[in-house]
């Protein structure tokens, strides 16, 4: 979730004059093909592509109008929706990710794109960023991995800040917080802090501030989702009348791309939304609306910031401090200044409404480009894939089995298929006792579920594993838990040469509890890991 915040009804508080039609604005949802899409139909609006809740803007290749764009969080929710926008207007992207290991680079776009590893709490690390960068994005947020992140943050901006003054870019563009309350919450208050340390530098910023953002896989939209389709009835914090103004995940990336080298830009902040004011209980049953589902709320004046923390915790897939960061700052008003940004780069946001609509046409199509769960703030994995990849053997505990297949291709998809809506395969209701369990003690639980439903890559979570290596090739997936342990667990499954599935989950004990924790549940691997191989091997 970003917030400034991210979540979103059809009932609007206030209309602007400038809402895009939502029969015209149906009209551009159109399929994805790669990073690059070919408009199909028209749009009065827009000359623009849709995939779902992915659009783009059309190639803009003319001579002298090819930049050098360097990209920071380019694995983040809107990194990866940003990237084939910009090489779709024909634009070189280097990507600056922490692990290189986590970034995949589309066929589609390896002419354009390449990666770099950079880690902004490390100054020297930065000179990896090459000469010849004509603009940069910086899309580096800390969220929920520290009780420090304002401190880190600041860290972040200031050594960034000092290696684009090295380099002489131009523009540096700055997707922010709206930040209009006297009385910020810290997190909010952090994202002022780093726009104003970078607005220090040599360059031009451009800050854009957003609200609610509103898209397939994003953290509100999803907190929504767990909320308005597993309570029929809601009993919610007063905070829940606090007025935001959402707006569609398209509408941002459109603005980001928009932006570059706008000179009216230049040296200005603005504030992002759509249309629509609403409280946050009128996006719930906005969105209740929009699925056609009959929701009651009740507002209680009680609840105590940190009983609304654990109320998001257990119903929704978030982390507990995520979820205490979200209730700080939702107590915040966030509401647009004005809507000038929109005048100077000619765009008609689309409604709260149509943005869950094109939301779920994503997901229907399984078309999502990025989840805010993948992010690795989102549970217990620290530091780069590369240090947990390499499975250890010393004092290790392993339930380990092997079965010849007859298919191994078939097996290998359901291997790569295994988690999220299809479970586990085997005594499924034991896997998600274990993640009600989890989130008891304070876990990540079961319901992160898994992004795409037929693929995987590394970094991405898979329920409460972590995906470390998917090696389609050499018919391998390697997960890490992340689930709370007195130790650590990796699960491995590889078909060799012959055809024979092998199924390993490897423990390394904290101690002598964590040895007791894994004798003890000896009796249940031997069921569910027996059902398991065999219903992968398909042979039942």
């Amino acid at each position: 979730m970003f917030i400034g915040s991210e979540l979103t009804s059809e009932h609007s508080s206030h209309n602007s004059p400038c809402s895009a039609d939502p029969e015209t604005e149906t009209h551009r949802i159109f399929s994805y093909n790669q990073a690059v899409i070919q408009d199909t139909r028209p749009s009065r609006h827009h000359n623009i592509s849709w995939a779902g809740d992915e659009r783009v803007s059309p190639p803009d290749r003319k001579k002298g109008n090819r930049m050098k764009i360097l990209l920071t969080g380019a694995t983040g929710y809107i990194g990866k929706r940003l990237l084939p926008g910009l090489v779709a207007r024909g634009h070189d992207v280097i990507c600056a990710v922490r692990d290189r290991n986590r970034f995949a680079i589309a066929p589609a776009m390896q002419a354009q794109v390449s990666c770099i590893e950079v880690d902004l709490l490390d100054r020297e690390s930065l000179a990896a960023i090459p000469q010849g960068i004509d603009c940069a994005y910086y899309l580096v947020h800390s969220m929920s991995s520290s009780e420090e992140f304002s401190r880190l943050e600041h860290l972040s901006a200031v050594n960034f800040r000092g290696r684009m003054d090295e380099l002489n870019v131009r523009q540096v563009i700055y997707l922010s917080g709206i930040v209009n309350d006297k009385s910020l919450s810290r997190h909010l208050a952090s994202r002022k802090d780093v726009e104003d340390t970078l607005a220090a530098g040599k360059f031009s910023l451009t800050t854009l501030r957003a609200g609610i953002i509103v898209g397939s896989g994003s953290a509100s939209f999803e907190i929504i989702r767990d909320l308005v389709e597993k309570l029929p009835v809601m009993i919610t914090p007063a905070w829940l009348n606090t007025r935001c103004q959402p707006i569609g995940i398209v509408d941002v990336i459109e603005l980001l791309l928009r932006c570059l080298q706008k000179e009216e830009t230049y040296n200005r902040s603005f504030d992002i939304g759509g249309p629509d004011i609403l409280t946050y209980r009128e996006m719930l049953l906005g969105f209740a609306k929009a699925r056609g589902l009959k929701r009651a709320i009740i507002t209680v004046p009680v609840m105590t910031p940190r009983l609304s923390s654990y109320w998001l915790y257990f119903i929704t897939s978030t982390t507990f401090t995520l979820a205490r960061n979200l209730v700080n700052s939702m107590k915040v008003e966030v509401v647009c200044r004005d809507n000038e940004i929109m005048k100077i780069l000619d765009l008609q946001p689309m409604t709260y409404a149509l943005a869950i609509r094109a939301a779920f046409n994503s997901i229907e199509q399984n078309a999502l480009v990025s989840s805010w769960k993948d992010s690795m703030v989102n549970g217990r994995f620290r530091g780069n894939i590369v240090d947990y990849i390499k499975v250890p053997q010393f004092g290790c505990l392993s339930d380990e089995r092997s079965m010849a297949v007859t298919d191994p291709e078939a097996v290998m998809q359901r291997i790569l298929e295994i988690g999220g809506n299809k479970g586990w395969f085997y005594m499924t209701w034991l896997w998600r006792l274990r993640g009600i369990l989890d989130k008891l003690v304070g876990g990540v639980g079961l319901k992160r579920g898994r992004t795409n439903a037929e693929s995987l890559q590394p970094g991405d979570v898979l329920d409460f594993w972590r995906v470390l290596l998917v090696d389609k090739i050499g018919r391998k997936l390697l997960l890490y838990a992340e689930m709370k342990v007195p130790g650590e667990a990796w699960l491995e499954f590889h078909i060799d040469e012959n055809n024979i599935l092998h199924q390993k989950a490897t423990f390394r004990p904290r101690g002598l509890w964590g040895r007791m924790y894994w004798y003890s549940l000896v009796p249940v691997h031997q069921i569910i890991f027996t059902g398991m191989i065999r219903r992968i091997a398909g042979v039942e």
